[in-house]
């Protein structure tokens, strides 16, 4: 995985969570996405959450059980903290994406700006190795990345870039028929310094194990 545990560390421990480019007290476009695809009861997975604030909302609304997973602990930690008690109910899983092995299946799968970081063709396979295993046949996969007009780098990592119709042919390239695009949206974040950065938010549904 890009930059390994240290270094994601080292970005969660220098600023406040709410200073971080990728930073969204309401993360509304991903909201709208996973309410449109998980039911109540049905288990969701958040992949590189790392901060994020979905969870907290998810839990709000009633949905469960969730899953976080993230490379760094200092991430996974600012969440707990945040959460107190309510994060009881949280799996929080401390990995690798490249080389986690799920031990369920889950109905939606949530990256925001994990994949784009996969620059080498081998950890996208890993990745995409991961996805096939813990998305459940029918479930719903949620993949944002920089757009194709989108940064090309971000917290001093490269990047790579996609426009929806890349990101789908790279993802049957690497799961050959297994994934059917449903939507895709364009989205530009503004970071907490103002900046603009072009997202696109692909959904795949996968048609069979």
């Amino acid at each position: 995985m890009a930059g390994g545990q240290e270094h994601w560390d080292d970005v969660y421990g220098a600023r406040p969570e709410d200073a971080l480019t990728w930073f969204e007290a309401t993360p509304a476009l991903s909201l709208d996405l996973v309410r449109e695809h998980l039911q109540p009861g049905e288990p969701f997975i958040d992949i590189g959450a790392g901060a994020s604030r979905l969870v907290d909302a998810l839990l709000a609304e009633g949905f469960g059980p969730l899953a976080v997973l993230d490379l760094s602990p200092s991430a996974l930690a600012v969440s707990r903290q945040r959460l107190g008690p309510r994060g009881d109910a949280v799996q929080w899983i401390e990995a690798d994406i490249t080389t986690w092995k799920s031990d369920r299946e889950y109905a939606v799968w949530h990256d925001r700006a994990v994949f784009h970081f996969l620059t080498g063709t081998e950890d996208r396979a890993r990745y995409a190795c991961a996805l096939a295993q813990a998305l459940r046949p029918g479930g719903t996969a949620i993949i944002a990345t920089f757009a194709d007009d989108g940064p090309e780098m971000c917290s001093g990592l490269p990047v790579v870039r996609y426009a929806p119709e890349e990101l789908t042919q790279e993802l049957d390239r690497l799961l050959p028929g297994r994934f059917e695009m449903l939507d895709a949206r364009r989205h530009m974040h503004i970071t907490p310094k103002g900046n603009r950065q072009s997202f696109q938010y692909s959904v795949f549904c996968k048609t069979h194990r």
